[in-house]
């Protein structure tokens, strides 16, 4: 791996039971059953104890972009620091690049519209949120429920939707080849419909988290 804060198809490839979706205009990979439920369980705890709204980087004016609520899960926690491991054995991204593991909860009715998760380079906070540690490299996220009804994750460039399944992660490249935003990687977190869905996040830089 030439940078620290990338992972590659190859290397996911070799923690086993991952499947890349064949996407051509971004790299989207799939690996079911990835955390266990009483992991999962433990984690949803946590983001129960320190929920709060979710915010947005330039904000668009639209009041409903993004409904849910999100927390930055305590590192020293024990779950926490059993999901990192995880996740190093997965992607072999050098820790140091790693934002605070996030949770979000969506209860019914909540969203975040389509979006991308790197950040524009020209927007107004792009100094505030990457002057230190550069751009968003890689997205990791895990579902930990089922949803009743609702809550599909859709990229909307390629056109597929992924159900919640509890313990399922999907992960994704957030630039281009030319190390660019990609503009394909833009995603729905869709409403939902019936019970709440409970998701973990975490983002890497490219340079060390500051």
């Amino acid at each position: 791996m030439e940078h620290p804060g990338e992972s590659s198809a190859a290397r996911l490839a070799q923690y086993g039971g991952v499947q890349r979706l064949p996407y051509p205009r971004i790299e989207l990979f799939q690996r079911r059953d990835f955390l266990d439920h009483m992991l999962c369980r433990q984690l949803i705890a946590l983001i129960e104890q320190g929920r709060r709204p979710s915010t947005l980087a330039d904000h668009n004016g639209d009041n409903y972009f993004r409904t849910s609520e999100t927390c930055d899960l305590p590192e020293g926690e024990p779950a926490v620091q059993a999901l990192e491991a995880l996740l190093f054995d997965l992607n072999g991204i050098d820790p140091a690049h790693g934002e605070p593991v996030q949770g979000q909860r969506y209860d019914v009715g909540q969203e975040f519209k389509p979006h991308n998760d790197w950040f524009n380079p020209h927007g107004q906070d792009w100094e505030k949120y990457c002057g230190v540690s550069g751009q968003r490299t890689w997205t990791f996220m895990i579902y930990l429920n089922d949803v009743e009804a609702g809550g599909a994750t859709r990229f909307t460039a390629v056109k597929k939707s992924f159900q919640p399944e509890a313990g399922k992660l999907l992960c994704w490249n957030n630039r281009t080849a030319e190390l660019a935003g990609n503009v394909n990687a833009i995603h729905h977190g869709m409403k939902v419909r019936k019970g709440v869905k409970y998701i973990i996040t975490k983002w890497y830089r490219e340079k060390p988290w500051g």
